[in-house]
């Protein structure tokens, strides 16, 4: 049963990685929402504010920016103060990233986790938890669906296996009220060269010649706001009972098809050439990803609604209006 649409009417919310690609898009929605936001973002001495720099100044202004590191539990539980809802976005989500820093990746996604949980436990507020499709590593039968097993086949999907196990655990063991949602491969305004599809279209603006890495590798592309939905749906609910819900399109489509589909859009043909650096560790790559979302829509009420067409066009768009954030040679961050 979903709570009334006016759910979050003067709720104080905490989002942790609101400064980053879903995080920021997650923050603006909940403000227009009429909840009072606490946006918790890493310190920098520069008081760098990330993509919510993008977002309208009304939007800005109506924010509380707490800084701080997910890896220092004081800082944690100061964010909690008077908090009811906490949406847990704060991670290092960068795959490459992971094979480099494992420690930092672990650390951070871990002990951030258990950080967040543990302040949670004392203030009784209630957790959105999100978590990654790459935990499911290489399907063994498709769709995935939430039962499906779980495979670390990166330092990063091992993280955030943890990650969701500590949630798993603290409900079980504490009550802590807590939801789970699963994102499979969101993309759109803001995401950065870490993913494909960015790195696509970055390289693509520049020449006509590009470096990829695995382009037979099948994935599940969910556009950004049809993932801030998810976790809206999420927080309506009145059961906060621990369960874990898929956030994907149910559709899948090859590297190869995106990158296609991409140049068709952009009116250009391209030359693709095979990076070795931008390929996974054989026993580390995810060939196939794609998700049974028949809970989420029964339970959260929640389907993807952006075609990937549509959502690869708005995500052209808005990397040609910010060229400046993309360097087209980037990889892995």
């Amino acid at each position: 049963m979903l709570n009334e649409p006016n759910f979050f009417q003067n709720e104080k919310v905490l989002v942790t990685g609101a400064a980053g690609f879903i995080g920021s898009r997650l923050v603006e929605k909940l403000v227009e929402s009429g909840a009072a936001v606490r946006a918790f973002i890493r310190y920098t001495s520069r008081a760098e504010l990330g993509l919510l720099a993008t977002l309208p100044h009304p939007i800005l202004d109506q924010l509380e920016f707490v800084r701080g590191d997910l890896r220092d539990p004081s800082a944690v539980r100061n964010a909690l103060k008077d908090i009811g809802i906490v949406f847990h976005l704060g991670a290092l989500i960068s795959i490459p990233y992971s094979y480099v820093h494992p420690v930092e990746t672990v650390h951070t996604n871990v002990l951030g986790a258990l950080n967040i949980l543990e302040a949670c436990r004392k203030t009784g507020s209630r957790l959105v938890h999100a978590s990654s499709s790459e935990v499911y590593g290489s399907a063994m039968r498709v769709p995935i669906d939430e039962e499906h097993p779980l495979q670390g086949q990166s330092p990063y999907s091992a993280s955030k296996i943890g990650a969701d196990k500590l949630v798993e655990a603290y409900f079980r063991s504490f009550d802590v009220p807590s939801i789970t949602v699963r994102p499979f491969n969101t993309y759109g305004p803001g995401q950065s060269t870490r993913a494909v599809i960015p790195t696509i279209i970055t390289q693509t603006i520049h020449s006509d010649r590009i470096k990829l890495g695995n382009l037979d590798s099948i994935r599940d592309f969910t556009y950004v706001d049809d993932t801030v939905e998810g976790f809206i749906a999420a927080a309506r609910l009145d059961l906060w009972d621990g369960r874990v819900y898929n956030l994907g399109s149910g559709q899948e489509i090859s590297i190869r098809k995106i990158a296609e589909l991409i140049f068709e859009i952009m009116g250009k043909e391209v030359i693709v050439d095979i990076d070795q650096k931008r390929i996974r560790p054989e026993k580390s790559e995810v060939i196939r990803l794609i998700s049974d979302n028949s809970k989420a829509r029964e339970k959260l009420g929640w389907m993807p609604k952006v075609s990937i067409r549509d959502g690869l066009t708005q995500t052209i768009a808005w990397i040609r209006s910010h060229e400046c954030f993309y360097r087209s040679t980037e990889y892995g961050v």
